[in-house]
């Protein structure tokens, strides 16, 4: 009964966010209501008076949930070779849950085994020089060569090369777009899409189907910032779109690293300024960004986690994820604060956050007042 009733949540939840009309905060809404078996049997009236909804989208309400009886979102979107992600799976990607409006669906096509691992988000102009493309290239294998899932954007310029550096490294690399994710965005990227699509993975927020409208870039940007660890732009004009991602990454609390590049260049301006004026860390080699995680080197020394260890399988971290054993390491030497875990870890806040409940959920920690946290 909780596995029928989470997919009934789940396709609730998926075709709201298809329906035209009805936005986030609705689906915040409905959610929070969670009355999931009672929603069939709902008129127009009845979402106009639960959910404040206006006539036209209670009418569109009503005639979402005929989808539902008629056949699971999920399943005739896995036919379609696209997967279906919300909040309520496990495969969401843990940091995304933790900004201001994560989306309640993201589709999928290609390796979303990618999404359990750190990602870092590279950005920057569309029309790069030779030292842009170079240096993408460059930054981007060698971040991806150590475990990092190389998270852009699929856009002309910086993006395109930032992806084709980390296909077929060990992190790869995932594309999110500001299209369907079945419609290939720009035109001239169909071949890295199709790469993209059989080695790294393509997503999206926007529904399949939905016409192209620029306001949804913008709004992609927010997923890139918040999936990752932190952003790397290289090279961006003072007012580029690339400065829009490293913006919202720092009001994610994430780390922004920028490439200088020359003070003639007016591609260089905004990288300059970011590193100027927003507090971005200077970077010219990948071990810059690398050794502000200091858990990346445990994650790439277990990077072999899959060969069988019968002392690891009957050990406590047995059940734990890379990044869960690291905090349950650090609790067995003594009680430690969020503060000291940050410190200690190098973990932006939003993840250790997602940790320590994971943690607490699986009764390998228990906290204490003053947000103190102990091993049980």
């Amino acid at each position: 009964m909780k596995q029928n009733n989470q997919s009934l949540m789940e396709a609730i939840v998926i075709v709201l966010h298809e329906t035209t009309g009805i936005g986030w905060q609705t689906i915040r809404k409905v959610v929070q209501h969670g009355a999931w078996n009672q929603y069939a049997e709902y008129g127009p009236t009845d979402w106009q008076h639960q959910f404040g909804m206006k006539p036209e989208q209670a009418s569109a309400a009503v005639a979402a949930l005929r989808r539902v009886a008629e056949e699971n979102p999920k399943e005739a979107a896995r036919r379609r070779g696209i997967a279906l992600l919300t909040p309520f799976q496990e495969a969401y990607p843990k940091l995304l849950r933790h900004i201001p409006q994560p989306p309640w669906v993201l589709y999928a096509m290609g390796r979303t085994d990618l999404l359990e691992g750190p990602g870092i988000a590279i950005v920057g102009t569309r029309g790069p020089t030779a030292y842009g493309r170079r240096t993408a290239l460059d930054l981007s294998k060698a971040l991806a060569s150590r475990g990092l899932t190389v998270v852009s954007g699929m856009a002309r310029g910086i993006d395109a090369y930032a992806h084709e550096g980390a296909i077929g490294e060990a992190g790869s690399t995932i594309a999110v777009l500001g299209t369907p994710v079945d419609v290939v965005y720009p035109p001239q990227n169909r071949g890295l899409y199709a790469e993209l699509t059989e080695r790294g993975l393509v997503l999206s927020e926007v529904p399949p189907g939905t016409p192209f409208h620029p306001g949804h870039f913008p709004l992609r940007n927010r997923i890139i910032a918040g999936m990752s660890v932190g952003t790397l732009v290289i090279e961006a004009a003072e007012r580029s779109g690339s400065l829009i991602t490293a913006t919202q990454a720092l009001d994610m609390s994430r780390d922004v690293f920028a490439v200088p590049g020359p003070i003639s260049s007016p591609k260089s301006a905004g990288t300059n300024r970011l590193i100027r004026e927003c507090g971005a860390k200077l970077v010219t080699e990948a071990a810059h960004i690398i050794e502000e995680f200091p858990w990346m080197d445990i994650l790439h020394a277990q990077s072999a986690k899959h060969r069988p260890d019968r002392q690891a399988e009957s050990s406590p971290q047995a059940d734990m994820s890379v990044e869960e054993a690291n905090i349950y390491r650090l609790l067995q030497d003594q009680a430690r604060t969020t503060d000291e875990l940050h410190e200690a870890s190098g973990y932006p806040f939003g993840l250790l956050h997602a940790i320590l409940i994971n943690l607490t959920i699986k009764r390998k920690i228990e906290q204490h007042p003053g947000s103190l946290y102990s091993v049980t």
